[in-house]
């Protein structure tokens, strides 16, 4: 397989965090795990590049590169709202035309934004930012409490770690769950975090240890097969079924059951490209009964089918090239 070529754009001064997280996801190698990505960095004006930790970056590419990436990523932007050079606006535009995938970290999404990308779209950006977003390019429906949103052809994520977790889907997205499970644990990270999720929880106070849904999800992902309600949750953590559906909505951003599908499509994702198993197994192992229900649930999520997703994610397909 031809591997997907990743450039991060860089400006003066660059946050080497929000920089590493694009690097750390598509930029490093790991033994046995394939290498899909080609990275590398760019910048106006090809030389030293000042950061916010003092030390500079030397890059030696400019934007010339742009012209053969698959996916551009903006990894935050100084002095934020700040100006954007014509040059570097136009040649965002020209990737994007050209059909590369434009991404932004934390403040990255307000050169997405001047560059007309984001009109009429939804995006966000760090929590601190999104007023100041929203007033300085009206024609974006800016969301301040999701983790990251992903057209397609455009993506934004909230500030710093949400950076990851964006690059993590995209993972997703071109090589699957159990590619992007693997890089994650490479990483020590949670495979998957949900867009929609809250940037912070709603509380103002840290949630307390014995608050914490961990032992409850838990319990729950190795259940799936399983018939599980909210009943049947807040029994095993020893809550009202309101005060679980309150905590899931403070600490996750979601309903119980909402969350629930989720790993039940996660599961099923797994499996589809892991195993030869029939549509209607997966279906039962995972809990959703049958194959229609899986079928009907994969395309509303995903918008694909089960078969479909096996025949683009299956190990069989990614180990032969094609």
């Amino acid at each position: 397989m031809r591997r997907h070529r990743v450039v991060a754009l860089l400006n003066s001064p660059q946050s080497p965090f929000e920089l590493a997280c694009a690097a750390e996801v598509f930029g490093s190698v790991w033994t046995g795990l394939p290498v899909r990505y080609d990275f590398r960095v760019c910048t106006e004006r090809p030389g030293p590049v000042p950061t916010t930790i003092g030390s500079p970056l030397l890059v030696d590419a400019g934007l010339d590169v742009l012209e053969d990436a698959d996916t551009v990523v903006v990894p935050g932007w100084l002095p934020v709202g700040g100006p954007v050079p014509a040059v570097v606006l136009d040649a965002l535009r020209g990737a994007h035309g050209r059909g590369a995938r434009i991404v932004s970290i934390c403040t990255g999404a307000f050169v997405l934004a001047r560059a007309g990308l984001l009109d009429g779209r939804d995006a966000t950006t760090h929590w601190g930012r999104t007023a100041q977003l929203a007033a300085d390019f009206p024609a974006v429906r800016v969301d301040q409490d999701v983790l990251y949103v992903d057209h397609g052809d455009v993506a934004t994520s909230a500030g710093s770690g949400a950076g990851i977790d964006l690059c993590l889907h995209l993972v997703r997205r071109d090589h699957g769950a159990a590619y992007a499970a693997q890089v994650a644990r490479h990483l020590v990270l949670p495979p998957h975090r949900e867009g929609s999720q809250l940037q912070y929880a709603a509380q103002p106070l840290p949630v307390r240890v014995d608050e914490s849904l961990a032992p409850l999800l838990e319990w729950a992902v190795s259940r799936l097969g399983s018939r599980l309600t909210l009943d049947d949750l807040a029994r095993h953590a020893g809550l009202s079924s309101r005060t679980l559906a309150r905590r899931f909505s403070e600490q996750l951003g979601v309903s119980p059951g909402q969350w629930l599908l989720r790993q039940r499509l996660d599961a099923a994702r797994v499996l589809l490209e892991r195993t030869d198993l029939p549509v209607e197994a997966i279906a039962t192992r995972v809990g959703l009964a049958s194959a229609v229900n899986l079928r009907r649930r994969f395309r509303t999520a995903l918008g694909t089918t089960p078969g479909a997703y096996r025949r683009t994610f299956g190990e069989k397909r990614q180990a032969g090239g094609g």
